[in-house]
């Protein structure tokens, strides 16, 4: 419904104080619930957090339809699942509501992926949050879209690890310095007991960051799964949800046998994403949060082509 003709309109009818373009105007922090289409054929329902903007192209325009673009993005998030095909209907949309006002426009949605994953050993499931970020964006008629997730893992350090083996080492010597005949069992036994435990290497928690350019045209559903098994099976230890004791030793093990400084992981997920042809490009981050320390330990790594994205810190 139109508003009534005699009501004011000044960002129409208005002129601007002065007559420049500008790059972005639009609204932040839009929250509505979105159906996301899944390769299975299922809908995965999530609360997303959007963004919208346009660019003011004529300088002549005061401002643009604030009300069009939530109204637009509404009925997207009830009528609409979120598909790579209906992101990029939705930027031809926002930009024919801004006719002869605008040329570019921009959507990004952040929300929280659910994904139920099976314990290690057990035959337990819980369900993990992963949180993800789509940017869709129409500049000049050019297309693009971005897929970000975080991925929380274990990274256990080797430094430490061959330091606890060292005085591991140290104990058995001298447990054992009386001892001529060393048996099997006396072994075992001995691994068993606290002293067999006298260090144990420390572990943090981990995140990896992971963004990648997609071809916006190839992928009618988001491969945001993909994404995140991608870089689980690089790392091998990823966070888990149900845990009995047997899935809690299983990722003692898995630990142990991917023990791994920033740099290691960075490099793991740089060689997977490599390897898969859908990422046009990529951007890596990872951060352990040291345990032994009150800061953190960070890489960052990109795929490094012309014109792509650059290792910046902070992206």
């Amino acid at each position: 419904m139109n508003a009534p003709a005699d009501m004011p309109d000044v960002a129409k009818d208005a002129n601007p104080i002065n007559q420049e373009t500008l790059d972005w105007v639009g609204m932040s922090h839009i929250s509505l619930p979105i159906n996301i289409a899944q390769p299975n054929g299922k809908l995965q329902p999530v609360l997303a957090n959007l963004d919208i903007h346009v660019d003011i192209a004529n300088p002549d325009v005061k401002g643009i339809h604030m009300s069009r673009l939530y109204l637009l993005l509404n009925r997207f998030a009830s009528e609409q699942n979120v598909t790579s095909e209906a992101l990029l209907s939705l930027l031809d949309q926002v930009c024919e509501s801004h006719k002869g006002i605008s040329q570019s426009a921009i959507l990004r949605l952040g929300f929280d992926y659910p994904l139920n994953r099976p314990a290690l050993k057990s035959d337990y499931s819980g369900w993990k949050p992963y949180p993800c970020t789509l940017e869709a964006s129409r500049i000049d008629e050019q297309y693009s879209l971005e897929i970000s997730v975080s991925v929380p893992y274990s990274s256990t350090c080797p430094c430490s690890a061959a330091l606890s083996r060292q005085l591991l080492q140290e104990a058995f010597k001298e447990d054992f310095a009386s001892q001529r005949n060393i048996t099997t069992e006396m072994v075992e036994t001995w691994l068993r007991s606290e002293r067999g435990s006298v260090a144990t290497p420390h572990s943090q928690r981990s995140y990896a960051r992971v963004k990648v350019k997609i071809d916006a045209h190839a992928h009618q559903i988001l491969p945001i799964i993909n994404l995140i098994d991608t870089i689980e099976d690089a790392l091998k230890t990823p966070v888990q949800t149900a845990v009995k004791r047997e899935d809690e030793q299983e990722f003692a093990r898995l630990n142990g046998a991917n023990m791994m400084f920033c740099e290691d992981a960075a490099r793991r997920l740089k060689s997977a994403f490599n390897l898969d042809e859908r990422c046009l490009d990529f951007w890596i981050r990872v951060e352990h949060h040291e345990s032994l320390h009150d800061h953190d330990a960070v890489a960052v790594v990109s795929k490094g082509i012309p014109g792509g994205y650059t290792p910046l810190l902070h992206r």
